[in-house]
């Protein structure tokens, strides 16, 4: 009898410390996950490379609404355009988006016309473009600090 409660006893700590396993497997895969399928360029005042990045495109209403909402992994050299149809003053929130991001407004010629730097997560707080713009581009919070970006350069895609 003792050996069968022995058995029971291993038997249920292993079904506990499997079941625990899972819990931190799903927590890693955890939100969305994107596809960073084509380069962005983010160039000087001569037009020269400063750095590129992998990006996934949000050219659709419905991809922009979504942006990186619910993302929790986001590479280093990974980013998201959004490509609007025309130029006109924008705003964004960071509500439902877990990581700090830097957002960068660019105009209709691919010049950055402004820079927020490491935005705070789940924010519903506004984050204006002061300028019209007609792409946004997400990084992740300090890239544009971690390579010099700064306003008044170019982006190319």
């Amino acid at each position: 009898m003792n050996s069968y409660i022995s058995i029971f006893i291993a038997l249920f700590l292993v079904s506990l410390t499997s079941a625990c396993g899972n819990d931190n497997n799903s927590s890693s895969t955890k939100g969305r996950s994107l596809d960073f399928n084509s380069e962005l360029y983010f160039l000087n005042q001569f037009r020269d490379t400063v750095s590129t990045i992998q990006v996934a495109i949000a050219e659709t209403e419905n991809k922009r609404n979504l942006g990186l909402m619910d993302v929790y992994n986001l590479p280093s050299n990974a980013g998201m355009i959004f490509i609007f149809n025309n130029e006109q003053p924008r705003s964004f929130w960071m509500k439902n988006t877990p990581l700090p991001l830097d957002i960068i407004y660019i105009n209709r010629d691919r010049e950055i016309v402004k820079i927020h730097h490491n935005t705070v997560p789940f924010s519903e707080r506004q984050i204006p473009s002061g300028e019209p713009a007609q792409y946004v581009v997400e990084v992740n919070g300090g890239y544009t600090q971690n390579y010099n970006i700064q306003e008044g350069m170019y982006i190319d895609f």
